[in-house]
């Protein structure tokens, strides 16, 4: 959630960030209200139990009637403590409710506006011209048909739409690049995990999952539990309710983890393929860092996120996500599109977030420094997500008899393979 005191101090700053997302500002005005009762309510609660204390060191010293009235009185005080102790909660109910539902503030570099908004940052490599080179591109269905890599319909058989089976050198090639991007987190000082991708609803709330995003989760019925949609939710959870060593930061976690998403409000969306599905595996880093070092880790992840792409070989757009965008718990986002080449456009394959102090604040992390304990700022990057980079994969890197030329990175996680051949070829 928001710092308090910039709602209270800076009130049209928030209202001026709830505009640039395109949201109504309506709940600046009732958190505000919120705030202002829950303090009359606190007020008005030690008031009445400083008078029940009173009364209390008073009643041993009488006598007959006035220990009598006395003891009537504190009947009746006790009842209106019971009183202004329940309205208190309610009112601290109602205030952490309008300040939970305010997003995080977006960055004055973050574009105003909503999904279409968003401001080119960068464009790495060109993209395949398959008209030069005297052949059409297969999309990445029928590669995957070729190479004996995806196999959708039993996929869909088995579990449903969007999803799917990585058989033969697409599964091998999926272990190549978590093995790929694992070890780049690692010799770039990112501890390397194995993340549960079931959690608890405090972990899906306190990181903004529960808030725009619900409609987009799975549930598990009769247990409180939840699928995430990304690492990120385990790891900020990763250490709620601890006092970190400030000089211990920043702490870099890359994190693996199957990833399940319903994918609400996608309907006739990417219905073919493995662009848009249910379930994936993905590497995410994660860092906990000082709020003064936060916008220049997310351009450490950023340039991370890049080295990977390169390495790849994948002409790619950086952007700057606008603020209608944003989830809930991010200040700014930097994605990176790959071209994809039958679709003939550039497609999310990378995010990285900002997301300052919102989720420390809701899962009570917070570090300890010279000066005092206080926030501290999460970010999240994605190193990998598997499906998406499949595709731009083998899309891109194709070749007219329906191969793929592996990547010079990939190659050592592939048994040194430089080409994948079509079965029986």
């Amino acid at each position: 959630m928001i710092d308090p005191k910039l709602l209270r101090d800076e009130p049209d700053r928030v209202r001026a960030a709830q505009a640039k997302r395109g949201l109504s500002d309506d709940v600046v005005d009732r958190a505000l209200s919120a705030d202002s009762a829950r303090r009359a309510a606190i007020v008005e609660f030690e008031r009445f139990r400083g008078e029940q204390k009173q009364l209390g060191k008073l009643i041993p010293k009488a006598t007959g009637d006035e220990k009598v009235a006395l003891l009537e009185q504190t009947k009746k005080l006790a009842a209106s403590v019971k009183e202004a102790e329940a309205a208190q909660a309610a009112a601290e109910e109602e205030w952490s409710t309008a300040l939970r539902s305010i997003p995080n503030v977006a960055a004055d570099e973050t574009p105003a506006g909503g999904e279409d908004d968003f401001v080119i940052l960068e464009t790495v490599g060109t993209p395949r011209d398959f008209a030069a080179e005297g052949f059409e591109p297969r999309d990445h269905i029928e590669l995957g048909k070729l190479l004996g890599a995806i196999d959708i319909e039993r996929g869909a058989k088995v579990s449903g739409s969007r999803f799917y089976f990585l058989t033969g050198v697409g599964a091998q090639l999926e272990l190549a690049l978590i093995n790929l991007a694992m070890d780049q987190a690692r010799e770039a000082g990112f501890t390397q995990m194995i993340a549960p991708s079931l959690v608890k609803p405090r972990a899906m709330e306190g990181t903004g999952f529960l808030d725009q995003a619900a409609d987009d989760v799975y549930r598990v019925e009769g247990q409180d539990l939840y699928l995430v949609g990304t690492s990120e939710v385990a790891m900020a959870a990763y250490h709620s309710d601890e006092i970190l060593d400030g000089a211990t930061l920043p702490r870099r976690y890359a994190a693996f983890s199957p990833c399940f998403r319903k994918e609400a409000g996608s309907h006739g969306k990417d219905t073919k393929g493995i662009i848009r599905v249910h379930w994936f595996d993905k590497v995410e880093m994660f860092v906990y860092t000082t709020l003064e070092d936060a916008a220049a880790e997310h351009e450490r992840l950023l340039a991370w996120e890049k080295e990977f792409l390169n390495k790849l070989e994948l002409a790619y757009q950086v952007i700057d996500v606008a603020a209608g965008d944003l989830g809930p718990s991010a200040m700014r986002k930097f994605d990176c599109e790959a071209w994809i080449p039958t679709q003939g456009k550039y497609r999310e394959l990378t995010s990285a977030s900002n997301c300052t102090d919102f989720q420390t604040r809701r899962l009570d992390t917070r570090g300890r420094f010279e000066d005092g304990t206080k926030p501290i700022a999460t970010l999240n990057g994605t190193l990998c997500a598997m499906t998406r980079t499949i595709v731009a994969v083998l899309e891109t890197h194709q070749q007219a008899d329906g191969s793929v030329r592996v990547p010079e990175a990939l190659r050592p996680y592939l048994q040194g393979r430089e080409v994948l051949e079509p079965l029986g070829g």
